[in-house]
């Protein structure tokens, strides 16, 4: 096959990465794609896709991000009759729109936290009454990740009605675990990928502001077989039985007391989990994205190493905040025993590998557990080094602990 990969960032890289080592897979191309994704994959200029689809004879088309979905990508590639990896723009809103989310989740009795929908922010700070500290705040729409505001203190809760745009969703806040549960669908069947979890606050200790993730770790130590089964069943199934739901559908979880609860739905693979569910997928991944275009996927497609993994995002100075770019990176090529998927670089004029953007470089390793998996990544980084290299060194800080607690370590 002839595969089209929509996206730029680290996610895209990874699965450009797994595509170009299946054997079912001829040719990688990417729009717009990054410098690591061009050393395996013909690169373009964004255009028009199916246009650019066309041109390439591309067999099937993979969408990284979750922009183009919520646009409407699937719906114009299906009119064409050409097989896409994705949803339809109205199964989109379920990231799109966190208001339609939380409608639809309620509507069908999937777990989730109680809420209220506000259009403005007198009705939002109405709303603030009825619900009790620490309480959370999302923007409806795509945020990159960054529209949610947990607030512990009624000037924190004001604040953050001020700060984020309307319309808003309020909700209670959880207390849990958060995993991310990731199946990939054709429609009917809801085939799901190992269970992961993203580090999402920039600081060690989970601390400071939300960002788009600062790593992630996949271990299948994450859910017991029994939370995996409820989870397909009160939560996965139902959405895709009510929408014939196509792509990835992503659920973030709250493992609470009692029980699993969404937290947010995302209709795509998540950036950083998808970096280390690379490195641990061991079928041939194309084959797999065209059983879900076509209407044929079975649970054996998807194979996975028992080795966890696990990812480094290496930030720029001041993520998630302003922050410089251009920046000299060096030390890839020194790399072993781990994977660097690139997000925010360019090439300079005399071709130099710059840094340009707020995550920068995803360093992904795999090991016999755990800790060897953390261990063989953390030495990677290590070895890279540019100007205000940002990152946290307390990755899999709960994972290490559920292993050493069922190891008895």
């Amino acid at each position: 096959m002839k595969i089209l990969l929509i996206g730029s960032g680290g996610r895209e890289h990874a699965l450009g990465w797994r595509l170009k080592s299946s054997p079912s897979v001829q040719e990688v191309h990417a729009a717009p794609g990054n410098p690591g994704l061009g050393t395996l994959a013909t690169l373009h200029s964004d255009r028009d896709y199916v246009e650019l689809a066309r041109s390439v004879a591309a067999d099937l088309t993979v969408v990284g991000p979750e922009a183009p979905l919520v646009a409407g990508i699937v719906d114009r590639f299906r009119a064409e009759k050409m097989p896409i990896v994705g949803p339809t723009g109205e199964n989109a809103r379920l990231e799109g729109s966190k208001v339609h989310s939380k409608i639809f989740m309620q509507k069908l009795g999937i777990p989730t936290a109680r809420f209220a929908p506000v259009a403005t922010k007198h009705e939002a700070l109405d709303a603030l009454k009825v619900f009790r500290l620490p309480v959370v705040l999302k923007t409806d729409g795509l945020a990159a990740g960054k529209g949610v505001i947990i607030a512990t203190t009624p000037a924190e809760a004001r604040a953050a009605i001020q700060t984020l745009p309307c319309p808003l969703v309020i909700e209670e806040y959880l207390e849990g675990e958060e995993v991310s549960f990731i199946a990939l669908c054709d429609g009917r069947t809801a085939v799901p990928l190992e269970p992961s979890q993203d580090h999402k606050r920039v600081f060690d200790n989970d601390e400071g502001p939300n960002t788009g993730g600062m790593g992630a770790y996949s271990d299948s130590l994450l859910l017991t077989e029994a939370e995996r089964l409820r989870i397909l069943e009160t939560i996965v199934n139902p959405a895709v039985r009510a929408t014939g739901f196509t792509g990835f559908l992503y659920a973030g979880l709250m493992m609470t007391p009692e029980g699993p609860s969404v937290l947010e739905f995302n209709v795509r693979m998540g950036d950083p989990e998808t970096q280390p569910l690379m490195m641990r997928l061991e079928s041939d991944w194309g084959e797999a994205l065209m059983a879900a275009a076509q209407g044929t996927l079975r649970p054996e497609h998807l194979q996975w190493s028992a080795e966890p993994a696990a990812c480094v995002v290496l930030a720029s100075h001041g993520y998630p905040g302003e922050y410089a770019t251009g920046l000299k990176i060096t030390g890839i090529e020194d790399v072993n025993n781990a994977q660097v998927f690139q997000a925010g670089t360019r090439h300079s004029l005399e071709g130099d590998l710059l840094t340009a953007g707020g995550r920068v470089l995803g360093v992904t390793a795999r090991g016999a557990n755990l800790k060897a998996a953390l261990d063989n990544a953390y030495a990677a980084v290590g070895r890279i080094g540019f100007e205000g290299m940002q990152y946290r060194k307390d990755i899999g800080f709960r994972g290490l602990k559920r292993y050493n607690d069922v190891t008895g370590t």
